[in-house]
């Protein structure tokens, strides 16, 4: 199972570092609304502009948790928390502006992912 985790962590912390980074002024076709870049799309949420780097700083800061986490187990825990609630709450700004089910499925991917490495850091602590 520690394989598994390792890889889960990777996926995530990867992705969200290739969301936030990488792809941050880039079309996306599970941008929420009509949105082209990350602003736009905190904007078609009804979300203030401040709160781009808010989110952005938080999720980066737990991506880079789980990656931390392969090597220093304990920053897994509190990472895959923080980016359990972002993901709850990225999926219900889609579902706020009534996009198609697809434009949550990131989100809800790395929800699950998440609640795997949640589950598993904490059965490592037990």
């Amino acid at each position: 199972m520690d394989y598994l985790a390792i890889v889960c962590q990777l996926i995530v912390g990867f992705g969200i570092l290739n969301v936030w980074g990488l792809r941050f002024n880039k079309h996306s076709i599970y941008r929420g609304g009509r949105a082209k870049t990350m602003q736009e799309e905190f904007a078609e949420y009804g979300l203030p502009a401040w709160s781009v780097g808010v989110v952005g700083s938080l999720k980066i800061a737990a991506a880079v948790g789980l990656l931390i986490g392969i090597f220093l187990p304990q920053t897994i825990l509190p990472s895959a928390l923080v980016l359990t609630v972002l993901m709850v709450v990225a999926i219900a700004m889609h579902l706020k502006v009534k996009d198609a089910l697809v434009k949550s499925f990131p989100a809800a991917c790395v929800l699950l992912l998440c609640l795997f490495l949640a589950y598993y850091s904490y059965s490592l602590q037990v």
